[in-house]
């Protein structure tokens, strides 16, 4: 039965339970909440690192038809209101403190001050006049005092003054058109937007993503990406309670090494990643902080995110015995996954492709400026999706909504990805780039993950990332953003990347400004672990505005005459 089979294992909060278990405390859970005035259609925001609780709240949510709005716990003050107000949110589940990646732990004292009044003993929100309720989840040990709140519902009150026996809700009317989960799109460049997702969109989504990684109960899957995203909350939820496997939380937010280490204790089977996970993880075991052994249980996974370089997909071969790792290729908008590889998918189309639609999904490949002109097999345009899996659209945004979901001639809709695409003639899809990366020098398009692939493919390169910046002569010129994997006077030199990528590809391709990552720094990314370009672009731009202001001061000062100076 699978009833018995683990459901949620938190390694961090040495807790686990059973899918029976699950079932109980959720229902207990959802009683609970009941009883705080959560009802069906309430927007109710749950900032939670990877947890017991966030996995118990989720099913609780979805059970009284309540919408799930998880909120990433490194939002700031300013943030947390803009998202609960542009939702009318009547909930937030909150924990005392937010673990993040690689800092150290922080308070959400100030945000709660920000929020509301502490001395009111009910809670009222100038800033989110809809805020009824904030649940409050002491996570810190000890190291938060939250007394002073007199407004706050404590999550151990909702839970504990319950009945043990978690009986079933009564029927709560649900549609599985309903929306039940609001995800905040991580995007590289705009503003957030609010995309709405139903039971049918992700519960299927789900229930695929499984299917194509042949899951069963004796699965046991290792996510250290967040719940707070898609990756977590489908991929991880969805994916592994339609097939009965185990999930497994190593700490709440992103640590390599526990991710590891939690891989080699429950002999998980398989692991989550996006491919800057994957590669932190590489290099601790390449280091010897961890040991190479323990990963024989591993077989399969997912990598998502954002594309896949073939020399990492290589390594996760090699080193961590991922020989049946799948690719996942999707957006928030299409909840989130439209297309993936199977375990049995030749090699090449596991490193070179994001494999085949999912079940009822169509896509097309569209020109960019004419979105109605569809373009031929092997073709590279922008890629269309279509199908059960689209979101019902942006919360309160209908322009924005407008610009992404597209009726054709027919009136069927499509989301437009804004990624660059082709696909072949047996149905795999080759993801080339987003639309808006795309550099093009002189006329001639140039795709940043023709030349990642090509930097990462050397020994001395641990990290590397392609712009466009702008050029008087070429219209945009190529910059790579190198993290070398040797610092000091090993470390790879320009001029060497440069040859590399002139002997590797083509004199075009070169890039024409390489900038070294110190070792203390890091790529700047989304939360879902995505490199936000644009940043990078922007460091280029002033890094280059600096050196010519220095130049032109050095130029100056060399042309002075001696008795001009001495004047």
């Amino acid at each position: 039965m699978l009833g018995v089979h683990r459901s949620v294992i938190s390694k961090h909060q040495n807790d686990r339970i059973t899918y029976s278990s699950l079932d109980t405390r959720s229902n207990a859970l959802a009683r609970g909440l009941e009883s705080v005035g959560v009802k069906k259609g309430d927007r109710v925001g749950v900032m939670l690192g990877n947890s017991m609780e966030f996995a118990i709240m989720t099913y609780a949510l979805f059970k009284l038809g309540a919408i799930l709005v998880p909120l990433n716990p490194s939002f700031n003050s300013t943030q947390v209101a803009s998202a609960l107000s542009h939702l009318g949110s009547s909930h937030l589940i909150i924990s005392t403190e937010s673990n993040l990646p690689r800092k150290d732990p922080r308070s959400n004292i100030p945000l709660l001050n920000h929020l509301v009044d502490p001395s009111s003993l009910k809670v009222e929100s100038e800033l989110v006049p809809s805020l009824r309720q904030i649940i409050l989840i002491d996570n810190s040990s000890g190291r938060i005092d939250a007394s002073a709140y007199k407004g706050l519902t404590p999550f151990q009150s909702i839970m504990s003054e319950l009945p043990a026996d978690g009986h079933a809700l009564p029927d709560q009317n649900l549609s599985p058109t309903d929306i039940v989960n609001i995800q905040f799109t991580s995007g590289t460049t705009a503003m957030p937007k609010a995309a709405c997702l139903t039971h049918r969109s992700i519960l299927n989504n789900g229930s695929q993503i499984g299917d194509r990684m042949f899951l069963t109960p004796q699965d046991i899957v290792c996510c250290p990406p967040p719940l707070f995203h898609c990756f977590g909350c489908i991929l991880g939820y969805m994916a592994t309670a339609t097939h009965g496997s185990a999930l497994v939380f190593p700490t709440e937010s992103f640590n390599a090494r526990a991710a590891l280490k939690a891989v080699q204790e429950e002999k998980c089977t398989a692991l989550y990643g996006v491919p800057t996970m994957f590669i932190e993880e590489l290099g601790i075991i390449e280091s010897g902080e961890i040991s190479g052994e323990g990963f024989q249980y591993l077989r399969t996974g997912i990598a998502a995110g954002s594309s896949i370089p073939a020399e990492l997909m290589k390594k996760l071969h090699n080193v961590l015995n991922l020989t049946e790792l799948t690719i996942c290729y999707g957006m928030t908008e299409t909840s989130p996954v439209s297309a993936m590889t199977t375990t049995d998918d030749p090699i090449e189309k596991r490193i070179n492709t994001v494999g085949r639609l999912m079940p009822h999904v169509e896509a097309r490949v569209v020109n960019p400026v004419n979105k109605n002109e569809i373009l031929p097999i092997e073709t590279r345009g922008e890629l269309a999706v279509s199908g059960y899996l689209l979101m019902e659209g942006y919360w309160g945004d209908p322009k924005r909504t407008a610009e992404v979901m597209i009726a054709d001639e027919t009136g069927k809709v499509w989301v437009h990805t804004g990624d660059e695409a082709s696909i072949s003639a047996d149905g795999y899809i080759t993801i080339t780039g987003r639309i808006k990366d795309l550099i093009i020098r002189g006329g001639e398009n140039i795709h940043p993950l023709e030349i990642e692939n090509c930097l990462l493919a050397h020994p001395r390169i641990a990290e590397a990332s392609i712009v466009g910046i702008p050029d008087e002569r070429y219209g945009e010129v190529v910059a790579a953003f190198v993290v070398s994997r040797e610092h000091g006077p090993k470390s790879i030199t320009k001029e060497e990347i440069r040859q590399w990528v002139r002997e590797k590809l083509s004199n075009h391709l070169v890039p024409k400004y390489t900038f070294f990552l110190a070792p203390s720094e890091t790529f700047p990314k989304t939360a879902s672990g995505k490199i936000q370009k644009f940043k990078l672009q922007e460091q280029a731009i002033k890094l280059l505005a600096e050196e010519a202001e220095a130049l032109l001061i050095k130029n100056a000062e060399e042309s002075r005459t001696p008795d001009a100076s001495a004047s």
